[in-house]
């Protein structure tokens, strides 16, 4: 685990050196093929960076952020477009968190080029509202993570929908964080991560409005719309949009695979790229029939809804999950984060314990207009009740802890 901490601290190093370069040399060079050609280092370094771990939870985080995300990102910046573009004015914090982060910023008149095509627009009608805020979210995942110590009592089945749940807040719930993060310390407006995919009407509705917002807005920018230009002049304005959109869901495909290998580090089997070959296929179809029964009758949110999540997780279990179920990848990342979650817990006592260390302190202030010095007696018992929050093994023979926390238990006194 040491070797980890060391190898992620020396990757993070590089990354910050990568993007001062980046912000400081490459954006001086004229946009186009220079700028391209001067990242190409970048571009080898970021895609490299998941070979250097060993624990799937950090791998594909890292290749997430840096060799999927982190280059559309540094490949639109080449052409002086998208979020990290010389006209959004950022400055050196604001690079590193847009480049190094998956957040998206809000489209305003500082950052207009967030807009989405008319083609992604009206996709979703109104329907109930079932929002699940963060705190929410962690709680449901630390059930199911729980929930996974019993799968052998479960129908394989059952434990297949686990997973898809599973990966939805997971994803959400990391993207939270990095948004809560960077709007505290930089101010920015951030979208959310996602829009309630759970309540998808069509699957154009779930992939191109509501699932992982980053993914979406950088393939469709570093993607979609170059395809779009490409294939107008080949299959006209009718039919550019829908070859596009296919072109959009197979390099989608290709970099999940790259993702896959880098956590299994097993040959590539296929299976997730024709996952989102055929989701893109099934797209371009439903973008055809509403053409055919434009402005006639549809079918109720009610009924679409389960329709367009059920096949999304049934074709997830059929071609999404075997590459990573076959290598034990997925076993391993649960174990990694029912780590993490002993961590958040232990940190949440720490912070309880210290929320009811002041807390109990300021009761033993008088309200008068002198501090007085409370009784041997008061000290003794808030002493008794704080220490009772601390956890035994911390306690034990350890003299020299006691000492130290009575003598912070002082502090007001």
């Amino acid at each position: 685990m040491d070797g980890e901490i060391n190898n992620l601290v020396k990757l993070w190093l590089s990354i910050l050196a990568s993007l001062f370069y980046c912000y400081f040399l490459a954006s001086k060079i004229p946009k186009g093929k220079f700028r391209l050609i001067s990242l190409l280092p970048i571009f080898i370094l970021f895609t490299a960076l998941p070979l250097y771990l060993s624990y799937v939870f950090p791998i594909g985080l890292i290749a997430l952020l840096f060799s999927w995300l982190g280059n559309f990102k540094l490949l639109l910046f080449a052409f002086d477009r998208g979020p990290l573009s010389t006209h959004s004015s950022n400055s050196l914090i604001h690079f590193i968190f847009i480049a190094s982060l998956p957040i998206k910023i809000k489209e305003n008149e500082k950052y207009p080029f967030l807009k989405s095509p008319d083609i992604h627009q009206n996709s979703s009608k109104k329907h109930p509202k079932l929002p699940l805020n963060w705190p929410t979210k962690v709680l449901l995942f630390a059930i199911l993570v729980s929930a996974h110590d019993y799968k052998q009592t479960l129908h394989p089945k059952i434990v297949l929908l686990l997973y898809s749940c599973m990966v939805y807040l997971l994803i959400d719930i990391i993207f939270g964080i990095f948004n809560g993060l960077v709007h505290a310390t930089s101010g920015l407006e951030l979208e959310p991560p996602s829009d309630e995919p759970y309540l998808s009407t069509s699957l154009q509705d779930f992939w191109g409005r509501r699932w992982n917002l980053m993914v979406t807005y950088l393939l469709r920018h570093t993607v979609y719309k170059p395809a779009r230009s490409f294939f107008d002049n080949m299959l006209g304005s009718m039919w550019a949009p829908l070859a596009a959109v296919l072109a959009a869901f197979i390099v989608s495909g290709l970099m999940h695979e790259l993702v896959f290998y880098y956590v299994t580090r097993v040959s590539p089997t296929w299976e997730v790229t024709w996952y989102f070959v055929l989701h893109g296929a099934c797209v371009v179809v439903e973008f055809g029939v509403k053409r055919v029964f434009s402005g006639k009758a549809q079918l109720h949110w009610a009924v679409s809804t389960p329709l367009t999540v059920g096949f999304v997780v049934a074709t997830a279990m059929w071609l999404f999950f075997p590459p990573v179920l076959r290598t034990g990848a997925v076993e391993k990342a649960i174990e990694e984060c029912k780590v993490l979650l002993d961590f958040a817990k232990v940190l949440w006592k720490v912070n309880s314990f210290w929320i009811k260390l002041i807390k109990g302190n300021r009761k033993l202030l008088k309200p008068s207009s002198t501090f007085a010095r409370p009784k041997r007696d008061e000290i003794h018992k808030n002493f008794t009740s704080l220490s009772s929050s601390i956890p035994r093994e911390r306690l034990g023979q350890n003299s020299s802890f006691k000492c130290e926390f009575a003598s912070r238990s002082c502090i007001f006194i």
